[in-house]
């Protein structure tokens, strides 16, 4: 039985860089990978030639280098938030049943550019570039939880005590990964959204869950909501982002 080949090693080598871990040695990166420090050095030394990775000088430790966004580039060139999130979105509504969606943000509406109806006959469901500026809709509470105070006032309008009351709703969305909108514009239907972001741990979109009111329970919503956010949680791995520590 024959082990890793030399690529898989190198791959390898590559994986164990993170966010959290820029920077490892050559003692780091052996243990985790269960190669010896000197097979390890000999996969960084032709890495670092490649640009693959880089010397930081003053601490010896490598991080990975400039030249793998020179591989990456054809592929980020094509990547958008829709081709990547509709196998996403189509795995989501089969698992709800109910209609799932991404939606962007221009600034002051929520744009729908995607959706998966639901299977069942009785759905919720809107034609793509169906535009959302409610702020009790789901998904705009998702983007308006990323801005400002003064541009949520902007947004919403009303009193100072109404404004702190949605900036607390806000904070709450924030918290539990996810914003709901259960029969609030409109008596008929139910609404969950959950964040994507992109590498600076900026919201870029919003997957959404619409479905009929009659059929989800108040202790349903937490089940979608859950499912939503493991869904754009998904999308954001495969757009290569993180959400930005608070």
């Amino acid at each position: 039985m024959t082990g890793p080949s030399p690529i898989s090693n190198a791959v390898a080598v590559l994986r164990c860089f993170s966010v959290d871990e820029p920077l490892l040695g050559v003692t780091d990166i052996a243990a985790r990978i269960g190669l010896h420090k000197s097979s390890v050095s000999r996969i960084l030394a032709i890495l670092e030639s490649e640009g693959l990775v880089e010397r930081d000088e003053p601490t010896r430790r490598f991080r990975l280098g400039l030249g793998i966004i020179g591989i990456a580039g054809p592929l980020l060139a094509d990547l958008d938030e829709r081709r990547v999130a509709y196998p996403a979105l189509r795995e989501l509504a089969e698992r709800t049943g109910e209609t799932s969606a991404l939606l962007l943000w221009n600034g002051s509406e929520a744009v729908s550019v995607e959706q998966i109806p639901s299977r069942h006959q009785v759905k919720h469901t809107t034609t793509l570039g169906t535009r959302y500026a409610t702020t009790l809709s789901a998904s705009v509470q998702v983007f308006l939880a990323a801005e400002t105070a003064e541009r949520v006032r902007e947004a919403l309008g009303g009193t100072d005590e109404e404004l702190e009351a949605y900036l607390a709703r806000l904070a709450e969305v924030s918290e539990r990964g996810y914003a709901v909108n259960y029969g609030e514009t409109s008596s008929e239907e139910v609404g969950v959204a959950a964040p994507v972001y992109d590498h600076r741990g900026e919201i870029v979109a919003a997957v959404l869950i619409s479905a009929p009111r009659f059929r989800i329970s108040p202790e349903q919503v937490t089940d979608l909501g859950k499912a939503c956010a493991e869904t754009a949680a998904d999308v954001t791995r495969r757009l290569g982002g993180s959400p930005r520590a608070s």
